[in-house]
């Protein structure tokens, strides 16, 4: 009961509060604020920014999902390799994710200047044609930000994959790879099954993690160039911090949330049904 009460008062409370400024035109600092209604959620839908931001934000969850778990599963594979350097490369690869955010951003945000140190080793290997303004061009600025969160965060997913595949009994690749079945054959018959609680947890944490992304874009590119790499969080801080309309950024929370818990739990539904059926 007293853990209850306390997470009532510091969680729930709170939250609740919060979800009624959604519905007001409160300013964020004023003491007098009206009941709107739904009007904070009616002026979102014709709102071109705060539908770009989701759109942004969508694809950017998808992407970092996708592409993260790849390259994490393709490292794992060769970390668990009988590899002499195996353990050092753990380390390497790990790594990165230890590192605030924030700091890899403004890292990356100097390398992927238009005079950093990327376009300057393109330009020393005489690949100039590729020198690109990577933060700067609308085209490329919402892919480098997914190529930053995945160089950190891949190394991440590696490590829960890696405990997957040293889990997976040595006995059952030996009487697969006795039976006749290969390398590719053993992966995909035997260690893929057994890998599915690990992908459970990888793709939640992937698209939960993609879907709030706000500390990489606002480091990066700020949102920008113009509203190319805006998400839902950016517009929110923007609304909030900037405007001053808090009534209208809790709302853009409140369908941040929405959006968490239906992908996340709709994700957490099907992937738990596929390791079922895998067991």
């Amino acid at each position: 009961m007293p853990a209850l009460l306390l997470f009532a008062f510091v969680v729930l409370a709170p939250s609740a509060r919060g979800v009624y400024y959604a519905f007001t035109d409160w300013d964020g600092l004023s003491r007098d604020f009206s009941f709107v209604g739904l009007g904070n959620f009616s002026d979102m839908l014709g709102d071109a920014d705060a539908r770009q931001a989701v759109w942004h934000t969508l694809l950017i969850a998808v992407a970092i999902t996708v592409v993260q778990n790849a390259v994490g599963l393709a490292l794992a594979l060769g970390v668990n390799s009988a590899i002499r350097s195996r353990n050092l490369l753990r380390v390497f690869l790990f790594a990165p994710a230890v590192v605030t955010p924030i700091v890899t951003a403004y890292l990356w945000r100097n390398l992927l200047g238009p005079d950093g140190a990327v376009n300057s080793l393109l330009g020393a290997v005489g690949l100039d044609s590729w020198e690109q303004d990577w933060l700067g061009d609308p085209d490329l600025a919402l892919w480098a930000v997914v190529g930053v969160v995945v160089w950190q965060f891949a190394g991440y997913s590696m490590v829960i994959f890696l405990a997957g595949l040293q889990s997976v009994p040595k006995e059952i690749h030996e009487a697969a790879a006795m039976d006749g079945a290969g390398p590719v054959r053993r992966f995909w018959s035997v260690t893929r099954p057994l890998l599915a609680p690990a992908l459970t947890i990888n793709l939640m944490l992937s698209i939960i993690g993609g879907i709030k992304l706000f500390d990489q874009v606002h480091a990066l590119t700020g949102g920008g160039p113009g509203h190319a790499t805006d998400t839902i969080s950016t517009l929110i801080y923007k609304d909030a911090f900037t405007l001053g309309e808090f009534g209208y950024s809790i709302a853009l929370a409140v369908v941040l949330t929405i959006i968490v818990a239906v992908a996340s739990t709709g994700q957490y539904l099907l992937l738990s049904r596929n390791e079922k059926a895998a067991s």
